[in-house]
């Protein structure tokens, strides 16, 4: 049988698809989440229930969000977990978690393809005052993202916007064997945790976004050059930020404030 196909089920390359089918790994993560009956557990991508069988057996109910028609059937059908599943069969970057969140503080997890695993973080952001917390396995450049700190090769746009919204805790390595197919690259596990109070609020996300975005684009540029027909080099120092170095080197912190300065004194 092909290696891409795994319990019956042919993974389906532009769903991103890699089954989990290590036990000690899965066991590692399970840990990790540390499910509980009466929370509100969330899973994206379920897949073929490597992580959803381990979970179930520890609670009473879990909500699962499936894309692939084939495995929302399969999961709706299962013998052992059918009853305490709620399956939602819809894409996870459009679906509205705000509703779930109705029921009480998600706790949400997954396997997430890497196809879409950006993307999809952003979108959870959007809901992170109704989050607990977060654990997913990513490709593991992703993880080194979200957790670097300035002045590093992996510090950027993601990093800054997880870090705005959340405390970003690396949990374990996984290596491209625990998964059929095997990727080609390295993953890890990470523990994302909404904080309670943002430690740099802005007045306007969309300036935050902005300044992320140019001056992530202009890697090479000084922040002088990069924020040229925005900032004056002046304000830039009032702010406390240094023009002269590259915006890899601002912190989270100074993102902050150049974004709630330019929200007072531009209009977007």
């Amino acid at each position: 049988m092909s290696d891409k196909v795994h319990q019956g089920h042919r993974a389906r390359k532009r769903f991103g698809q890699n089954f989990l089918n290590d036990p000690y790994i899965i066991d590692g993560i399970v840990s990790a989440i540390n499910p509980q009956s009466g929370e509100n557990l969330v899973e994206i991508g379920p897949g073929l229930g490597a992580l959803t069988e381990p979970v179930t057996e520890q609670v009473d109910h879990l909500n699962v969000v499936e894309l692939d028609r084939d495995l929302a059937a399969r999961l709706r059908s299962h013998p052992f977990m059918g009853r305490k599943l709620t399956v939602h069969e819809a894409d996870a970057m459009a679906f509205d978690f705000a509703e779930l969140a109705k029921q009480g503080p998600l706790r949400i997890f997954g396997n997430l393809p890497y196809n879409v695993s950006t993307p999809l973080m952003f979108h959870l952001f959007s809901f992170a005052d109704q989050v607990q917390d977060m654990h997913f396995m990513l490709q593991k450049e992703v993880v080194n993202r979200l957790a670097a700190g300035p002045g590093t090769k992996a510090y950027g746009r993601l990093t800054v916007m997880a870090q705005y919204y959340c405390q970003v805790i690396p949990v374990l390595e996984v290596p491209p064997s625990a998964f059929k197919p095997a990727p080609k690259v390295d993953s890890a596990v990470v523990r994302l945790v909404p904080h309670k109070t943002l430690p740099h609020p802005v007045t306007n996300l969309s300036w935050l976004e902005r300044v992320c975005r140019e001056g992530f684009n202009q890697r090479r540029k000084t922040i002088r050059n990069c924020f040229k027909s925005l900032v004056s080099v002046d304000t830039l120092t009032e702010l406390g930020i240094d023009p002269s170095l590259r915006p890899e080197h601002m912190t989270l912190a100074q993102f902050s404030s150049l974004a709630n300065w330019l929200d007072a004194n531009h209009s977007s």
